[in-house]
């Protein structure tokens, strides 16, 4: 991972300095909440329904043991003894009082963290697949991208006052764990024929109000043109992008509007004035954040067969058919750790289980965590003998769920409990279904399925792309759930359809169990999963099943 240099950790100082007396001001009421906003949110600091919230950058989604021990100490020290993983691969606090900002980054700071651009209308942390650098048939370590791109917009302040809120993903793999195509600009790391590394750009990618799948904005964009092109994006979106409608300023819209080929000729004119102009990108540069990232030495760790292991316990067979990947070196595992024990919010860590898994990571495997986009943690190279060990302190820190890529392992956003956007619950929706999963004991009979809830319109909870989608929304003061089936943030990339007329909450819980057996009995096998099922069949069996007792099913004030 990115060390940081003397710069860095001068930069970060006086920036906090900076905010703290930012912050003293508006505790002193020399300044309102409304002139304090644009200043919070350039570092990460939000106004939540009930406190403010900060959301602390996790570039990448990769830490350190301390760093995540750092983590820990905050929750306990300035929250309320956790914190909360988040899509973009972030962790945020969201119980925070304003006078200890300062102090929380400065903390942060000692272990190279900070919270700069994890809000605002800016270029915001960077994403990528979460098993980047350990699993196999990359065609590069994506990491070593996104951390270029990370120093080519943090302070660059051209894209600090964007029209919108600007979100990049990159990824290696043909296997796409990144979302690519459902972020502003999506970036697929590619070889040429002949070998020479270079980049697939997608634009206009994302959920919301207008969910678009990217299109191709080029094919192939040779490594040394990377900054100047992308520049190039950015320049045209800064000058075309609308900034008089915040619902019509993301740049999916102004690629509707131009049209794929006319944006591309936009972007090719200003890229070329950029390309005659400039330098291009300094490979001494690439050369020097690569070696930050050449990994650990993986040659100390002895061959082992897990068999020995599993074949003792069938609840640690599980864990390890369930929450592994095979590893590039076939010494180690890539290992998942559910933050979705049935019945909790998604995506929160206690401080002790925060500081577990540092400590996990440390004794056993180099000392280096990911978090997923899917709000999870992950141990990216873990020695095989060591799994055995490092599921039995998982068990006792409560982290030992089974169910990575499972019904229970739901996306939500935090909605209603603590969003002020939002217009329906979506932690108590995910918390019942995982419930209801545990209850019905056929999460490995149903198999992979990807379950995802937005608590309103804006989708942090990704929910356009889940192969059941659910969507609250208000419905004349009743909370009111959409259902779509179908969608797919991979390769496949697919948004869902609608299944009709939403659902009580009451109601949800049902609907979702008719969708699922209506797969388990129509299926071919085991091997059909459900969203293979849904492409062979479409939506009609689903929607016959789900409103065939419509009146029972939805409420009087929830049929439109």
């Amino acid at each position: 991972m990115y060390i940081y240099n003397d710069f860095d950790k001068d930069y970060l100082r006086a920036r906090i300095e900076e905010f703290r007396a930012q912050i003293q001001r508006r505790l002193d009421g020399v300044l309102s909440e409304e002139e304090f906003k644009p200043l919070r949110l350039q570092n990460g600091l939000y106004l939540q329904l009930h406190a403010y919230m900060l959301r602390v950058a996790i570039p990448y989604g990769t830490l350190s043991s301390v760093q995540m021990e750092k983590l820990a100490d905050i929750a306990e020290r300035y929250d309320r003894g956790y914190g909360h993983f988040t899509t973009r691969q972030n962790v945020q606090f969201n119980w925070i009082r304003l006078q200890d900002v300062a102090d929380i980054l400065a903390d942060l700071a000692d272990v190279d963290m900070h919270a700069i651009q994890t809000s605002g209308n800016c270029i915001r942390n960077v994403t990528t697949d979460h098993f980047a650098g350990a699993v196999a048939g990359e065609s590069a370590d994506p990491r070593v991208t996104a951390e270029m791109l990370r120093q080519w917009s943090t302070g660059h302040p051209e894209y600090a006052f964007l029209p919108r809120k600007f979100k990049i993903a990159v990824t290696a793999s043909t296997q796409d764990r990144a979302v690519i195509a459902f972020h502003d600009i999506g970036i697929q790391i590619k070889r040429s024929d002949d070998g020479v590394p270079g980049y697939q750009i997608f634009i206009g990618g994302g959920l919301g109000r207008t969910p678009r799948i990217g299109r191709v904005l080029t094919e192939f964009l040779p490594e040394e043109d990377l900054f100047h092109y992308l520049d190039a994006v950015m320049s045209v979106y800064n000058r075309l992008g609308r900034r008089d409608n915040k619902y019509k300023a993301r740049i999916k819209i102004l690629i509707d509007e131009l049209g794929i080929a006319e944006a591309r000729n936009q972007i090719d004119a200003e890229f070329t004035t950029r390309k005659q102009q400039l330098p291009a990108l300094n490979s001494e540069f690439k050369a020097r954040i690569a070696a930050d990232f050449k990994g650990p030495d993986l040659s100390a760790a002895p061959p082992y067969d897990l068999h020995l292991d599993t074949a003792l316990k069938l609840s640690f067979a599980r864990f390890v058919e369930q929450n592994t990947h095979p590893h590039k070196d076939d010494r180690h595992v890539i290992l998942s750790i559910s933050l979705k024990p049935h019945g909790a919010p998604p995506g929160d860590a206690s401080a002790a289980q925060m500081r577990a898994v540092a400590a996990l990571a440390k004794d056993y495997a180099y000392g280096e965590i990911r978090i997923s986009h899917e709000q999870n943690l992950l141990l990216p190279h873990l020695p095989k003998a060591h799994l055995l060990a490092v599921w039995k302190q998982l068990c006792t820190a409560g982290l030992a769920t089974s169910n990575i890529g499972l019904a229970s392992d739901i996306i939500a956003c935090p909605g209603l409990d603590y969003c002020a956007l939002a217009t329906a619950r979506s932690i108590p929706i995910a918390q019942q279904l995982g419930q209801r999963f545990e209850a019905r004991k056929t999460e490995q009979d149903i198999g992979p399925l990807k379950i995802k809830i937005s608590g309103c319109i804006n989708a942090c909870g990704h929910h356009h792309v889940g192969h059941i989608g659910i969507l609250g929304l208000d419905r004349a003061g009743v909370e009111n759930y959409q259902i779509t089936l179908g969608g797919d943030g991979s390769e496949d990339a697919a948004l869902g359809t609608r299944t009709g007329p939403g659902f009580s909450a009451e109601a949800l819980l049902q609907a979702v169990d008719t969708i699922l057996d209506v797969y388990l009995e129509g299926r071919k096998n085991a091997d059909e999963h459900f969203i293979q099922f849904y492409r062979r069949v479409g939506l009609s069996p689903f929607k016959q099943a789900l409103y065939k007792d419509a009146p029972q099913r939805l409420t009087a004030g929830n049929r439109g």
